[in-house]
């Protein structure tokens, strides 16, 4: 899934060996952008998909071998697609409001739908 490097961390030290991604994708989904390898699992904005259902990303930006494609908005060609495991909510938040000195306060809950995908394929 990836080179590996030699790197120091500082001088006359010994040599650490680190893992370099040779190919990565941004993808956008639900407003927001996420970063994405192979066989990398994400949580993103709830998805109208059934479980085990293949579903594909927009590419904003594509890292591979041959160098780095940023598209204008979304890079031609290429496609991420992910595999649907599971769709649920997320732990649930208190958000309380008030007003001071007014004897004005709420207290409410809130549990954010997500969907959990596996990344199965980059293609440029």
């Amino acid at each position: 899934m990836g080179r590996q490097e030699r790197v120091s961390s500082a001088p006359g030290s010994e040599f650490m060996i680190r893992q370099v991604l040779t190919m990565y994708a941004v993808i956008e989904t639900g407003g927001k952008q996420y970063k994405v390898a192979n066989g990398d699992v994400v949580f993103v904005e709830k998805l109208e998909a059934n479980n085990d259902a293949t579903v594909e990303f927009k590419v904003v930006a594509l890292s591979t071998d041959d160098g780095f494609k940023v598209g204008a908005p979304y890079v031609d060609g290429a496609k991420v697609t992910g595999k649907v495991l599971k769709t649920g909510r997320g732990k649930k938040i208190t958000v309380f409001t008030y007003k001071p000195k007014k004897g004005e306060k709420r207290k409410m809950g809130h549990r954010q739908f997500y969907t959990k995908v596996q990344i199965e394929a980059i293609e440029a």
